[in-house]
């Protein structure tokens, strides 16, 4: 049975055919360490390395690359942002829509440092409102830390004007693009985004273990890690230039060669496209989904744009024993739980059940849909 794979919110996949090729290219032809050394292997190291930081920067309409660092994920370049950047006394605003990889470190600043935080909440058309930021603001409010997309809803967050709102405040704006980068358009100069979090293995198509955080040269972060950078290694601190400050230790330059032929991937087909392609896949799935009794569909419905992911359960069903359902009898990979944004389930109303996910990406197609919507349709009818 041929899989459908519908859970490209975790990680994309199929993935295009250049991102293995230039992974292997990297293993037999010149896996040294990048900015280790000056013979000519490490170089091609380094330039492999340096190509990804700048077409990262052509995406993101980022003026300098070497304010751009690598971490495995964006969950690590997260951590870096927030533990980085608050100090105690500090206020943080935020959304109730975020994944645990922002919440968290909120919380462990919270606990450990005094750090007050407020998480902004939704109206009643699912949509977030800037002037609810904006009363949200204190006179020690220093950070605004907010996903660019629910990966259970799908709602888009207005980022544009809350970057606005920031930038008029004095308040540094940090954009977790986990679910947005490669789907949304991104431009941390125009948006005023001061800080960007992203995975390399979502919708920039790039392996796992791949990911990275932009940071304005105006903002200066306290370094997470510290160790060996491959510069002023006779000095005793960790060096002050970037990209060196932020990336200790070697890099994985393997997956980052598959990064920059996913971004490249990427910048072909052009952002727009890969939106509009998956946006007119979740209209289709939200529609159908809509048409089956006892299904109910969380979040916007098709009158408000929002990112390919769309949440669901059937009746009273464990919203597990449907996705495994989904996978061992239809073949459809689809995920269900909590999506590790309890503060999501809870603005949704799901936090007692959660919900499967179903979540598209660039190669998907509309008989994907069809399947999917065949299988629900059965599992209803047959627990109605």
């Amino acid at each position: 049975m041929a899989i459908i794979y519908l859970d490209n919110a975790a990680s994309t996949w199929p993935k295009p055919p250049g991102v293995k090729e230039r992974m292997a290219e990297v293993i037999e032809d010149f896996a040294a360490n990048p900015g280790r050394g000056g013979h000519t292997l490490a170089m091609k190291a380094s330039k492999t390395v340096f190509r990804t930081r700048v077409q990262l920067s052509r995406l993101f309409g980022i003026q300098n690359p070497n304010n751009l660092f690598f971490y495995l994920n964006a969950t690590q370049a997260l951590n870096q942002a927030i533990k980085g950047f608050l100090k105690p006394g500090d206020h943080v605003i935020s959304s109730s829509v975020e994944h645990n990889s922002v919440r968290r470190p909120i919380e462990y600043m919270r606990r450990v440092h005094q750090v007050e935080a407020t998480f902004v909440e939704p109206r009643g058309d699912h949509l977030f409102h800037v002037d609810d930021f904006a009363k949200a603001i204190q006179p020690n409010t220093r950070l605004l830390v907010v996903s660019h997309a629910s990966n259970l809803t799908g709602v888009i967050l207005p980022i544009a004007e809350l970057g606005k709102l920031a930038k008029e405040k004095g308040i540094t704006f940090l954009v977790d693009a986990s679910q947005s980068a490669g789907v949304l358009p991104i431009h941390v100069e125009e948006m005023n985004i001061g800080m960007l979090a992203f995975p390399g293995h979502k919708g920039l198509y790039g392996p796992q273990g791949t990911g990275g955080l932009y940071v304005h040269s105006d903002i200066d972060l306290e370094p997470l890690l510290h160790g060996g950078t491959g510069s002023q290694s006779e000095a005793i601190e960790q060096p002050t230039t970037r990209p060196d400050r932020y990336e200790s230790g070697t890099l994985n330059t393997v997956g980052l060669a598959g990064l920059l032929a996913g971004v490249e991937f990427v910048l072909e087909k052009g952002v727009e496209n890969i939106r509009q392609h998956e946006w007119e896949l979740a209209k289709q799935t939200i529609t159908g989904l809509q048409q089956i009794p006892g299904v109910e569909v969380y979040g916007p419905g098709i009158e408000t744009e929002r990112v390919a992911v769309i949440a669901f359960n059937i009746g009273q069903v464990d919203a597990s024993e449907v996705s495994f359902i989904l996978d061992q009898q239809y073949g459809i990979a689809t995920r269900s739980g909590y999506h590790c944004t309890p503060l999501g389930h809870h603005t949704a109303g799901t936090e007692q059940r959660g919900a499967v996910r179903a979540s598209f990406g660039m190669f998907n197609t509309e008989k994907d849909v069809e399947a999917l919507m065949n299988a629900v349709r059965e599992i209803a009818s047959a627990f109605s």
